[in-house]
C-alpha cells in the first residue's frame, strides 16, 4: 500500500471547484512537487494532505489512516503526530526567541526538551541564533527556524507551501539544500511551488490545472543527478579508504540504500564483504564527476575570487550543466590544476599532461 493515497478527491468553495476528482499516490520516502498556476488547487491539495481541511468527496489516506473518517479532535491529534508544516509566511511568535518558537511546537506535543530544540536549530545552521527574536533574523533564517519547528516532533510527512517564495537566491539555495538533506534521510516531502527550478529538485512533479491533475513527471534528469551525487560521495569515501556499506548508508541515507537495493546502482558498484567496489563503468563515471565538480569549484574560486564555501555552492549548481567538452576547456583554461580549493586531488583527464610534467609545471 502506498504511504499516501488520494481517491477521487473533490473540494468545492462556493461556486469554485478547487479540486475535481483528484487521485494520487505518494510512496514513503518520495519527494513530490505540486506545480501549477495560481488558482489551480495546489494549496487546497496540501491542506487536505495536512488535515487542515476535509474533502467534500473522496478519501485521503495516509499510512493507513483515512483522514475523512476522523473526528475533528482525532484529526488534530493525527496532524500533531504525523505532519510537519512549513509555510511561505513564517508564522513565528514575534516575542519568542528562535529556540522558544521551536519549543512551542514541543509544547503542543506535550513534551518540552530545550536541548532537543537547540539541536534542531543547530541542524539547520542556526546554532548561533538561538536567542534571537524573529525581527533579528533574516528571511532565510526565519524560514530555517520554521523548518526546525516542523521537524522537532519527527513527522512522517513534511508539507511545504511555497517555502522559498519570500527568499533571495542565496537563502533559497540554503533552504532547498535542507530539503535535499531531509530527502536523503528518507523523509516523505510534498512541496507546493510555482517555480520550475524548485519543482525539478523533487523526484516527481505533479501538474495541476483547474483542480485536476494534467500531468506527472518523474524526472529522469533528477534521478540521474541523484545517482551522480551518490557517485561523488562514494569517490570521496574511496579516497579516504572508507568505501564500506556502513559508510555509504551514513553518507547517502535511506535514499542511497533504496537505490542500492532497487538495482539502480548495479552497473556502477558491487557489494563484496560489506564493502562497495566500483565497476569499471562506475569508477569512470565517479572519476569524471568528481573531476568536473572540483574544476568548477576552482573556476569560481580562482577566476571569480569567491570564498571556498561559496565556490563549492556555485559548483554544485553549475556542474550539471557542464559537458565533457566544457570540462576540458575549463581544465585547459586553469592550466590543468592538480588540486581543488580544499586541497583535494582533481583527477587528471585526457587533456592533462603526464603526472611528472604536471608536477614540474606546478612547482616551477
Amino acid at each position: 500500500m502506498s504511504f499516501v493515497t488520494l481517491e477521487k478527491v473533490t473540494k468545492q468553495y462556493g461556486p469554485v471547484r478547487a479540486l475535481d476528482g483528484v487521485s494520487l499516490t505518494i510512496e514513503r520516502g518520495e519527494w513530490v512537487s505540486i506545480m501549477g498556476p495560481s488558482g489551480s488547487g495546489k494549496t487546497t491539495l496540501l491542506n487536505l494532505l495536512g488535515g487542515l481541511d476535509t474533502p467534500d468527496e473522496g478519501r485521503v489516506v495516509i499510512d493507513g489512516h483515512d483522514l475523512t473518517q476522523l473526528s475533528s479532535a482525532a484529526l488534530t491529534e493525527f496532524r500533531r503526530e504525523y505532519i510537519g508544516l512549513i509555510f511561505q509566511q513564517f508564522h513565528l511568535i514575534p516575542y519568542l526567541t528562535a529556540v522558544e518558537n521551536v519549543m512551542l511546537a514541543q509544547y503542543y506535543h506535550s513534551m518540552i526538551d530545550e536541548a532537543e530544540a537547540i539541536e534542531a536549530l543547530q541542524r539547520v545552521g542556526l546554532g548561533d541564533r538561538l536567542d534571537h527574536l524573529p525581527s533579528e533574523l533574516s528571511g532565510g533564517e526565519q524560514q530555517r527556524v520554521c523548518i526546525a519547528r516542523a521537524l522537532i516532533n519527527q513527522p512522517h510527512l513534511i508539507l511545504a507551501d511555497e517555502p522559498t517564495g519570500n527568499l533571495d537566491a542565496e537563502n533559497e539555495r540554503l533552504v532547498m539544500d535542507l530539503f535535499a538533506q531531509l530527502h536523503r534521510e528518507g523523509h516523505t516531502i510534498v512541496i507546493v511551488t510555482h517555480d520550475v527550478q524548485i519543482g525539478r529538485r523533487a523526484d516527481r512533479q505533479i501538474q495541476l490545472e483547474h483542480g485536476r491533475i494534467v500531468g506527472f513527471a518523474l524526472t529522469p534528469e533528477r534521478v540521474e543527478e541523484t545517482i551522480d551525487e551518490m557517485m561523488e560521495q562514494l569517490w570521496v569515501l574511496k579516497e579516504t579508504d572508507q568505501l564500506t556499506l556502513e559508510s555509504f548508508r551514513r553518507v547517502c541515507g535511506r535514499l542511497g540504500e533504496s537505490y542500492l537495493s532497487s538495482g539502480r546502482l548495479n552497473r556502477l558498484v558491487t557489494l563484496r564483504d560489506h564493502h562497495l567496489v566500483f565497476t569499471p563503468e562506475g569508477e569512470a563515471r565517479a572519476r569524471a564527476l568528481i573531476r568536473r565538480h572540483r574544476l568548477a569549484e576552482l573556476l569560481f574560486s580562482k577566476t571569480f575570487s569567491m570564498p571556498n564555501h561559496q565556490a563549492e555552492a556555485e559548483a554544485c549548481a553549475f556542474e550539471h550543466t557542464l559537458s565533457p567538452e566544457a570540462t576540458t576547456r575549463i581544465c585547459t583554461f586553469l592550466d590543468h590544476p592538480r588540486f581543488c580549493p580544499h586541497g583535494k586531488v582533481i583527477p587528471p583527464g585526457p587533456c592533462c599532461p603526464p603526472q611528472e610534467e604536471a608536477l614540474e609545471r606546478a612547482t616551477s
